[in-house]
């Protein structure tokens, strides 16, 4: 892994599973680290701090993984020990909405960059594809990709790489729901190895061809469809398992059935 010639000092706010991967790989990477999380010890190499103004002292660049909750008071609790023109990274998954308050909240003092991890941290640390948007996106990306990391930036203000990764996360997070409820409900009927089987092939089959089936077929059928959700919400009810996917994708089909035709 290529050191840089200069150590830049980083401070990572929130140390637990990904901030402290993360924290650990810069490092490792050659990077001076300093972190603050009220409840995780710092990792090995990682000089602790007992407060977030404490830990960003003297940074020029500082990754926000806490959480969304905790991001503005982060911030805000920082800006006194923050020198002007510092790298202000927002790693939380949070609505572009809150991306933008940080933005206004950090001001003139600090640049603040939207970054989205696209990948599960563990196993990859900073390694994780992330996504960076806002005016200094590209200066962020020079410093992290100079110790190993992978960010793209995005043609767009804080708030655009937020945007991506939601939408991402409706597909993806919805998905899982979908499988976790169905596989529930055939453990039920005592199903759940052929279920499991049937998912496991259906996503092997997958294609380029795939999306447009799902959603083509969706409006082609919906009626059809509809009726046959509503016919699976009430087999999880007799079964005991309280269904939330299976009439939450009956009303979706509803809504297609008047919807105005695509060309």
């Amino acid at each position: 892994m290529t050191v840089p010639a200069i150590r830049p000092v980083i401070a990572v706010l929130g140390l637990g599973e990904a901030g402290g991967l993360i924290a650990a790989d810069l490092v490792e990477a050659g990077a001076t680290v300093q972190g603050y999380d009220p409840k995780v010890p710092a990792p090995a190499g990682v000089r602790a701090a007992d407060s977030d103004a404490a830990a960003v002292a003297g940074a020029s660049l500082v990754l926000s993984v806490n959480s969304a909750a905790d991001a503005a008071d982060a911030l805000r609790d920082s800006l006194p020990a923050l020198a002007t023109g510092t790298i202000w990274a927002d790693l939380n998954t949070a609505t572009p909405g809150l991306k933008e308050r940080l933005a206004a909240l950090g001001g003139q003092t600090v640049r603040v960059v939207d970054v989205a991890l696209m990948s599960p941290v563990p196993g990859r640390g900073l390694r994780t594809p992330m996504t960076a948007s806002g005016p200094a996106a590209t200066e962020l990306a020079t410093i992290l990709g100079g110790l190993g990391a992978t960010v793209e930036v995005l043609d767009g203000p804080v708030g655009a790489a937020a945007t991506r990764k939601l939408l991402r996360s409706v597909f993806y997070k919805g998905m899982a729901a979908a499988v976790t409820e169905a596989l529930e409900a055939a453990r039920a009927a005592g199903l759940e190895e052929w279920l499991r089987g049937n998912i496991r092939d259906e996503l092997i089959r997958g294609n380029a061809g795939t999306l447009d089936r799902l959603v083509d077929g969706s409006r082609k059928h919906a009626v059809r469809r509809r009726e046959e959700m509503a016919a699976a919400t009430e087999l999880l009810t007799d079964l005991g398992v309280h269904p939330r996917i299976a009439p939450a994708t009956r009303d979706v089909l509803e809504a297609l059935i008047d919807a105005p035709k695509t060309p």
